[in-house]
């Protein structure tokens, strides 16, 4: 058996809602056929392994991304590291109380097309596809830069992802302004340009213990 912890990444003010990530703290002695048994049995949209407490690599149910931002914000709270590493480069964090955020190039996301419809309302309309993986939004209230979003990922075993951090990062880089997205119901990421082509995203996290695999 393998002890996973189970976070809830992006939630709402409350604590409620949230992406569901698995956090295998000590996974030194798991290989990677293993690791991808276990995200696969999880069903979360991604499931962190830790070694050494910094280094990290994460898992959806059907692949290996080298970076994403959900689990590197809900890793960043529980681990409390300034620094993790994984295998896209290393990723600075920082913590205060129930939120996080990390710093992340854009390009270190998996793909999405990114597509703007008209408004909120056509995103909560929209059909999920069933191949790629693609971003829809709107402005919800474009002078406060705000953002109605919807993430599916079928290419990676997630038919519709409820927070999606890596996604989150490009679309504020491409905007060039600091953004407050909701995505799945209730969840909310938060998202800022800085220098040198770094984003920072975060939100809060809630944990909801261990679970035995």
């Amino acid at each position: 058996m393998t002890t996973v912890r189970v976070l809830r990444v992006f939630t709402d003010g409350g604590g409620e809602s949230g992406n569901l990530l698995g956090v295998v703290r000590d996974a030194n002695g798991i290989d990677h056929v293993g690791r991808q048994a276990i995200a696969s049995e999880l069903g979360y949209s991604e499931t962190v392994f830790v070694e050494d407490e910094t280094r990290v690599q994460i898992f959806t149910p059907s692949a290996e991304l080298p970076f994403a931002g959900h689990p590197m914000v809900g890793g960043a709270w529980l681990l409390r590291q300034p620094v993790l590493h994984s295998p896209a480069g290393p990723v600075r964090t920082r913590v205060d109380g129930d939120r996080a955020w990390i710093l992340a190039r854009p390009e270190w996301s998996p793909r999405f097309e990114c597509r703007r419809l008209d408004s909120p309302a056509a995103v909560d309309a929209f059909l999920a596809p069933a191949t790629g993986n693609l971003q829809v939004w709107a402005w919800r209230d474009e002078a406060q830069g705000m953002i109605r979003a919807r993430v599916f990922a079928p290419d990676f075993g997630i038919v519709e992802d409820p927070a999606t951090g890596s996604a989150s990062i490009v679309l504020c880089a491409a905007l060039g302004r600091p953004i407050a997205i909701e995505q799945g119901p209730g969840c909310q990421i938060e998202a800022r340009p800085l220098k040198r082509g770094l984003v920072e995203v975060g939100g809060r996290v809630a944990d909801d213990g261990d679970r035995e695999v």
